[in-house]
């Protein structure tokens, strides 16, 4: 068993703090290496080297930096199954999930590119007698971010790639369940052309996260991760003078009309439901049919296709639905829920609790569930599973079923599956939720738009990603600029004048 390292000024460094977190084969049960949890004292010696870093990337042209991004999209591409490989391992979803995990990441990258053009400021021309008016976007300085387990290679890039085009440095403390694909993307961007000491990956506990907290030289943080936890780190964080956006839970709601594709909603809840073994922010965890009869149909159309998923290891290749869940404790957790749900009156149409995989029998895996009749007060409902579990919730009518998903204390993402135009329209319109798909289970804008949601699943005014990432990171300074005259009448140059 290997222990693993932070990565400080450019190196592997091994942790000196002697605590550290075991790192599971989710597929097997074993312990395969240990991961390093730092010290207040080694993270904050990670931010004096970022600190004095980053005058010297601050300064250098946009064009520059987007230069180095350009490289670090060529070595993403080059080195994709390399990175799938070690996140499949450590977090043991399936290797076509791994490879989109990164990719959805390098698209951001790919954005960042254009970091020249949205670090332009304005100009006004005369905006009084011979004053002119300008502002421009400086960097922060060192930034920081918290990521979670589920998207070990997505969520790191959604934040260092804009954090170090609008030339700041960054210190990532990944999630201590899959630490290894965040140091090799730190290599890479320095393989890239980044100098030392701007990217850093520093492994941890809530001691790493306290120092990032309380570390006055740290100018902003973003999180992904549980909303008691997004809670805490927004509210101690701002009241440390810190700007800071925080992404929380979810509970995501798909609505399917009477006059739906059945088969369709029904192809897309497999996806939105199970890909990734449920453990996604944006996973489609409530189904709302409308009325009884749409709900029998999606019913009937779900079950033979669940029924039929394969729930494998990542090295068994495309022939896996979905895989292991990261933990133990994550699947115990889900079957704790499951059944609740049993218990308070939910009818189990696919019971998954006895899934057993020949050789595999410590691994973490669920086997899939659905559950029908769920109703607003069970636990099931209520709370974020983060498994593969899919339940029904029946509404009676279209306003049942809209206020279904605007009541939840969650909005992330939601759904509806209709052929009604005007339905569709009015559900965008009025729904309180912050990414709305029609037709589209899982609506993750791409990376040119925003992604974050409302309620209790995002804490800030400012999003993930697009345009939102570039105004996050830097700060805008406005100049009023007046130069006195030097000039006759008639045109003669006054020298005088500009004594």
């Amino acid at each position: 068993m290997k222990d693993l390292t932070h990565y400080i000024n450019g190196e592997r460094v091994s942790g000196t703090s002697g605590r550290f977190s075991d790192v599971f084969n989710p597929a097997t049960g074993e312990v395969q290496s240990r991961c390093p949890l730092a010290s207040k004292e080694e993270f904050d010696q990670a931010v004096e080297i970022a600190a004095a870093a980053q005058p010297a990337w601050g300064a250098t042209n946009p064009q520059r930096r987007a230069r180095v991004m350009m490289k670090f999209v060529d070595l993403l591409n080059r080195d994709m199954d390399k990175l799938a490989e070690a996140l499949s391992s450590e977090h043991g979803k399936t290797f076509p999930d791994a490879k989109g995990d990164v990719q959805r990441g390098l698209e951001v990258v790919e954005y960042c590119i254009g970091a020249p053009q949205m670090l332009k400021g304005e100009f006004t021309d005369s905006a009084g007698p011979g004053i002119d008016m300008y502002s421009m976007r400086q960097p922060l300085g060192v930034t920081g971010g918290i990521t979670p387990f589920n998207f070990p290679a997505m969520i790191p890039m959604w934040m260092f790639a804009p954090a170090l085009a609008c030339g700041n440095a960054f210190i990532l403390k990944p999630s201590e369940r899959d630490p290894s694909v965040p140091i090799m993307l730190a290599e890479l961007m320095e393989e890239a052309g980044l100098p030392k000491g701007l990217l850093q990956v520093v492994n941890g506990d809530k001691e790493a996260v306290d120092a990032m907290l309380d570390n006055e030289t740290v100018q902003s943080i973003g999180f992904v991760g549980s909303t008691p936890i997004a809670e805490y780190i927004y509210g101690r964080g701002c009241s440390n003078g810190k700007r800071v956006q925080c992404f929380g839970g979810a509970k995501n709601h798909m609505i399917v009309m009477p006059d739906a594709d059945m088969d369709q909603a029904a192809d897309a809840l497999i996806g939105a439901g199970y890909g990734a073994a449920g453990e996604r922010c944006m996973a489609i965890s409530v189904a709302v049919p409308v009325g009884d009869e749409a709900a029998d149909k999606l019913i009937e159309k779900l079950v033979p296709r669940i029924e039929k998923l394969k729930v494998g290891p990542y090295t068994a290749g495309d022939d896996v639905d979905y895989g292991p869940v990261v933990t133990a404790a994550a699947k115990q957790n889900i079957l704790g829920l499951i059944e609740s749900g049993i218990q308070q009156g939910a009818e189990l149409v696919v019971d998954g609790r006895d899934f057993s995989l020949q050789g595999y029998e410590d691994g973490f895996f669920v086997g899939p569930h659905l559950f029908d009749r769920v109703t607003p007060d069970m636990d099931i409902y209520k709370k974020e599973i983060f498994g593969p579990v899919l339940s029904t919730v029946r509404a009676g009518s279209y306003e049942e079923a809209i206020g279904l998903a605007m009541d939840h204390e969650y909005g992330n993402g939601t759904a509806i599956f209709t052929r009604d135009g005007d339905a569709a329209r009015d559900f965008a319109n009025r729904i309180n939720i912050g990414m709305v798909g029609i037709n589209v289970p899982i609506p993750v804008p791409l990376a040119y738009h925003t992604f974050g949601g409302w309620k209790k699943s995002a804490f800030g005014d400012l999003n993930q990603h697009g345009p939102d990432a570039f105004r996050f990171y830097t700060r805008t300074k406005t100049i009023t600029s007046r130069w006195p005259s030097g000039i006759k009448e008639g045109g003669e140059f006054n020298f005088k004048a500009m004594d």
